[in-house]
Parts: C-alpha cells; sequence; structure tokens
C-alpha cells in the first residue's frame, strides 16, 4: 500500500485555516459582494445555533458565546469587518466596537447600520439553498424592529452572495483541495486492503468503523457517516446469501469523505476480493468500471461557466446516450466548505430532469465539484447479471 501523504498536526491546521479565511476576507469578500449588488450584509445568530456562513468566518479556536452579530460593510474602498458581539475574532476582525458597559447589543447595531447608510442590506434567508438560511424567524423579527421601517425596508435576502461566497475558493484552497483529496484516498486504501478484510469475517460494519476510526485517529471529522456496500453475483448468493460479510469474488463499494482545511470530500470507490486462483478482477467488472470511467469524462467535457446545472445535466446525458453508456445516471453537486451546497445541483439519483432552484443555479469559476454518477451493465462473468457501477470523484 503507497504511503500515506502528510497529515498537519491541528495547531498547524488552525494557522492554515485562520491564513485561509483572512485571504477570502481580503480578497474574495470585495468581489462577491459588489458581483451580488450588497454594500451591507449582516450575519445573526445564536451560540450554539450557528448559521451556516458563520462557520466560515470564525477562527479555528473560537468560542462563540450569546449572541452573535457580524456585519460587512462596503464603503467604497473596501470591505469593513465588524464583529458586535463577546467573541474574540483574533486578527480576521478589528476589536468590537459595541461598548457593552454602555450600549445594548442590538442597539450597537443600529447605530452601526444608521451611520453607513447601506442602500441594500442582505440577510441570510432562501427557500431553495438551505446554506443560505441561517437566519432564525425570532431573529429577524428583532432585526426588523431594531432597525425601523426605513433600514428595513432595504433587507433582502443574500441568497446569490451566499452562494457566491460559499463555492468560490481562493487559490490556497483549491491547492490544498488536492492535498485533502490525496490523504482521503488514501483512507480508503486502508479499508480497502487485505490487514483490514479477511473474507469470511469482515462485515459492512467492520468496513464502515475501520474507515471512521482512521479518520479519528488522524484528527478528521467525517463529512458524513460513511457507507459501504456488497455487490454480490447470483451464485455466490445462493452460496452465501445476502449476508453482510464480505466473501471471495464480491465487489465492494464505498461512499465516504472527510473535512480537511475546513474542506469537504467525497468519494465512492470500488474494490474486487480476488479469489484464492484469481489474480485480477473478472474482465466484465472492469469493463463496467471503464464505462462509468467513460462516462466521467463525459460528464466533465459538459462543463461549461454560465450555464446551470440542470443544463449541463441534459447535455451530458445527451451525448452519453448518444455514446451508448449502458444507462448512465448522474446526480453530482457543488463541494467545498459544505458537502451538497451551495453551487448547481446536477441530476438526482431517483429525477434525471429539471431539478427546480437547485438545478438552476450557474456553474461558476474557482468552484468544485463532485463527478457522481453511476453505470448499469451486464457482467458475462456472473452470468450476465445487470450491475451497477457507482463511482465519484471530486
Amino acid at each position: 500500500m503507497s504511503t500515506m501523504p502528510k497529515v498537519l498536526p491541528l495547531r498547524e491546521r488552525a494557522r492554515i485555516v485562520n491564513n485561509l479565511t483572512l485571504s477570502r476576507f481580503e480578497t474574495l469578500l470585495p468581489q462577491v459582494m459588489r458581483e451580488t449588488g450588497f454594500d451591507m450584509w449582516l450575519i445573526i445568530c445564536h451560540e450554539d445555533n450557528h448559521d451556516p456562513i458563520f462557520n466560515t468566518l470564525i477562527p479555528w479556536e473560537c468560542w462563540a458565546p450569546i449572541l452573535q452579530m457580524v456585519v460587512f460593510y462596503d464603503n467604497g474602498s473596501e470591505i469593513e469587518r465588524i464583529n458586535i458581539s463577546r467573541t474574540n475574532m483574533q486578527n480576521l476582525m478589528p476589536p468590537s466596537p459595541w461598548n457593552t458597559d454602555e450600549e445594548e447589543q442590538w442597539a450597537c447595531l443600529k447605530r452601526i447600520a444608521e451611520e453607513r447608510n447601506p442602500k441594500r442590506i442582505g440577510i441570510n434567508q432562501s427557500n431553495t439553498i438551505w446554506a443560505a438560511d441561517g437566519l432564525t424567524v425570532s431573529l429577524k423579527e428583532q432585526l426588523t424592529q431594531t432597525l425601523g421601517s426605513d433600514l428595513a425596508s432595504r433587507l433582502a435576502s443574500s441568497e446569490p452572495l451566499c452562494i457566491r461566497w460559499l463555492e468560490t475558493l481562493v487559490p490556497e484552497e483549491m491547492e490544498l483541495y488536492h492535498h485533502a483529496n490525496a490523504v482521503a484516498h488514501h483512507l480508503i486504501r486502508r479499508v480497502f486492503f487485505r490487514e483490514t478484510i479477511t473474507p469470511g469475517i469482515t462485515t459492512i460494519e467492520d468496513m464502515r468503523w475501520a474507515y471512521w476510526q482512521n479518520a479519528a485517529d488522524l484528527g478528521f471529522q467525517v463529512s458524513f457517516p460513511p457507507f459501504f456496500r456488497i455487490y454480490r453475483s447470483d451464485a455466490n448468493k445462493e452460496i452465501y446469501g445476502d449476508v453482510p460479510t464480505v466473501r471471495h469474488g464480491d465487489m465492494l463499494h464505498c461512499d465516504v469523505g472527510v473535512i480537511y482545511f475546513r474542506l469537504n470530500t467525497d468519494h465512492q470507490e470500488l474494490a474486487y476480493v480476488l479469489r484464492p486462483e484469481e489474480n485480477d478482477a473478472p474482465d466484465g467488472l472492469k469493463h463496467g468500471m471503464a464505462e462509468g470511467n467513460r462516462l466521467q469524462n463525459i460528464f466533465t467535457s459538459s462543463w461549461e461557466m454560465g450555464l446551470s446545472g440542470n443544463d449541463i445535466l441534459a447535455r451530458a446525458l445527451q451525448r452519453a446516450n448518444e455514446a451508448n453508456i449502458p444507462s448512465p445516471k448522474i446526480y453530482s453537486h457543488s463541494l467545498g466548505h459544505f458537502l451538497h451546497e451551495p453551487g448547481p445541483l446536477m441530476g438526482l439519483p431517483w429525477d434525471q430532469g429539471k431539478i427546480p432552484g437547485r438545478g438552476d443555479v450557474k456553474m461558476n469559476p474557482n468552484t468544485c465539484y463532485t463527478v457522481e454518477l453511476s453505470v448499469t451493465c451486464p457482467v458475462p462473468e456472473w452470468n450476465n447479471q445487470e450491475v451497477t457501477f457507482p463511482l465519484e470523484q471530486d
């Protein structure tokens, strides 16, 4: 098995994440606020019930007590970063202008807004993008009462701003994403390995917990609970049934990911459990995977900036059918600080047509996606049994 890429200690990860966040503030924030037409952006949330956006703004080592208020304001020359809370934002934001002994927190927010007199104020509410919907009902009511009718009339959904802030990666993040994926691939190899898997003994749950433990041992949170399953020929089922214990001749599948540098990875890979007399997987299984690889290439060649997820899906499926890809299915999504949001959604496993709302989001530069899809075709060595080959790469 290949050597694990270097995994940084937590203190070094914290330093890198904080530097990345500062870089995003200085380079990306002005771009996306001006692109989407907001001169003020409010992120307001409670302790232990954070707005998804808030989690991308704070330093690694952060305690955020009670009520949180972050104000971004475009004064024409720079974006002011204003922290109206008791939270120590370290070097990411200047000291808070809120004098806790002389002014109530909401009154401070009102003063800040009135002094700057913004034209359009973004608040995080959305019917479509969950990551842009972090403002609670009660906090919005308090906000509108505090601002008064004039300023409150300038409030607007910051959904487009949230999308652009979350989906766009700065160059340093793009570079680190390659490293995060190398580590994620190695974690899969650790499970799909004979030191982990003993045919006749190892179960799906054993693989699942082996992955989870390996991730935890390296200081990673998983992107989602790890998922493993077994594809088994009908002939093997006659011998072993559907019991979820790995057997010689099974094809194994995983759907797993970890979070590294606040970036989510998401992969689906396949492994074959050689029979004692075998030196390679059956040609039929290798052919099915190769057809999945063909679909990957067709799909990624269909990407184009400015097209919606629905447009890209329709284009890719048309090309796949023209290329005689067997039973193509595409269900890909944006990837980054969150697993399934906020950029264009390109199909769902149960819906290969237009997806209203999320599928209408357009592809933008400096963004990352999963190439998540499958093909289904007969495998001659399995008596022409129809087998699905799910694949996913970032």
